[in-house]
């Protein structure tokens, strides 16, 4: 079996060619058709600031099996692999991440997992080798990944994963800029699975993602691929609605009870303050909605390929002219 293995880059230099080095130690490259075999490594760089292309170039022109994609700027990790995903020409595809956090000697047991049926098979760490901020920042996406994809194996996603190609199908025709591959994924089948790996602390450069990313990153997939925070506004406003009417039939019944309305202005300022925020909260949750429709009607791609270390064959070719415009 032929793999495609798909890499994002950005700014990683110093670990491109390690990470290669261990790859072909679990995966001998091939294609011979003799076992597990690494068909082709894609690696698509994110406009890194550092030397990231010049080395994917030196290392495509060292093994005709490694692709190299350079992004026209940054378009963020999904939208990278989603580039080289598009890209893949091998039954099963293999993510991991380019700082050597997810080992490439656990692809096996993840392929192995595959075999059982699965369609998704995730790579769940071990042991966060987290911050505590990154790690709170880690458990709110995923809650909104569960929302988005309601898969309940979304709680153990991570970038280390292994599918079949034919998903892609499912979300071949997809536009937008705002990319989340798991809730892609989740268009094409249930069939996920988990495996718990090791996952190693990061010893080169330093992690690109942030609190701020992250929790933005899980804002994108709930406005963008969920109606939870619709749900949950409309539940705001049913509550509100009857404490309002909770709070009429106190009014009234004190005026018939002890003949005398609700004195204090307080009173009334803070339920006129309480249906304001509801009402505000509610109308923020639809105009981010609207945002969304917006930013979909520019047409904007997913991501623009600059250039490529090899000149595609005319299919591929139009694999990346699609690319480019979804």
């Amino acid at each position: 079996m032929l793999l495609s293995v798909v890499v994002p880059v950005y700014n990683s230099e110093e670990s491109l060619l390690l990470l290669v080095e261990r790859l072909m130690q679990v995966l001998p490259p091939g294609r011979d058709g003799s076992g597990i075999q690494l068909g082709e490594l894609i690696l698509v760089n994110d406009e890194s600031a550092d030397r990231s292309w010049s080395v994917i170039q030196q290392l495509a022109a060292q093994y005709p099996w490694i692709r190299g994609t350079n992004l026209m700027r940054n378009y963020g990790q999904h939208n990278a692999l989603l580039c080289g995903i598009r890209l893949a020409s091998h039954p099963v595809i293999v993510t991991l991440d380019d700082d050597l956090q997810n080992p490439p000697e656990e692809i096996p047991r993840l392929l192995a997992k595959l075999a059982e049926g699965y369609d998704v098979v995730y790579g769940a760490p071990q042991h966060q080798a987290h911050g505590l901020f990154r790690n709170f920042a880690s458990w709110i996406t995923k809650l909104a990944l569960q929302s988005a994809m309601g898969a309940q194996s979304a709680r153990h996603v991570s970038a280390y994963r292994v599918f079949r190609t034919h998903l892609r199908e499912a979300f071949a025709s997809y536009t937008g800029p705002d990319v989340s591959i798991d809730v892609l994924l989740t268009w094409g089948t249930r069939k996920f699975g988990v495996v718990s790996v090791r996952n190693d602390p990061r010893t080169i450069g330093a992690s690109n993602y942030t609190l701020g990313k992250l929790i933005r990153h899980a804002l994108n997939m709930m406005t963008g691929f969920s109606s939870l925070p619709l749900q949950f506004a409309s539940l705001v406003g049913f509550v509100f609605t009857l404490f309002g009417f909770a709070m009429l039939c106190f009014v009234l019944g004190r005026y018939f009870i002890e003949g005398g309305s609700v004195p204090g202005f307080p009173f009334l300022a803070s339920a006129i303050a309480i249906f304001s925020g509801a009402q505000l909260f509610a109308l923020g949750i639809i105009g981010e909605y609207l945002a969304r429709m917006h930013f979909r009607m520019m047409d904007r791609p997913s991501y623009a390929v600059l250039s490529s270390t090899q000149t595609p064959s005319p299919d591929r070719a139009e694999q990346k002219t699609h690319g480019a415009n979804s």
